[in-house]
């Protein structure tokens, strides 16, 4: 039976790259960085004669947002079945078109997190 994954996830390479390109740019106009430290969502302060951010990167499906995803699914009534699995969910149905239209309808929903689709297995 054809399945695919639902994650959310975030390339770690990727954010050290970007980071380090911005500290890059920073760099030619000041002596302050970026420091990928910085892991909590907050507003800008103040900190000496720069301004701090914190930011968190948040990797994998919650629980809630997990069973909001399997709730969405059943209630298009789709040809396929959804399943928790730890921070993922597993779709499985019995051909690559409804898989396909469950993806489509994931991706035109409002969700919270960025989803992206893995593991596509006929």
């Amino acid at each position: 039976m054809p399945t695919f994954d639902i994650v959310s996830e975030f390339d770690k390479h990727e954010l050290k790259n970007a980071i380090d390109q911005a500290n890059k740019e920073v760099a030619k106009l000041s002596r302050r960085g970026i420091d990928i430290s910085c892991m909590e969502t907050g507003d800008p302060k103040p900190s000496g004669k720069g301004m701090r951010q914190e930011i968190t990167m948040k990797q994998g499906l919650d629980s809630a947002l997990a069973k909001k995803i399997v709730k969405l699914i059943k209630d298009k009534k789709l040809k396929v079945q959804a399943a928790i699995q730890g921070d993922q969910v597993r779709v499985t149905g019995k051909s690559r078109d409804d898989l396909q239209e469950a993806i489509k309808m994931l991706r035109e929903e409002k969700l919270d997190m960025p989803l992206q689709f893995e593991n596509f297995r006929d």
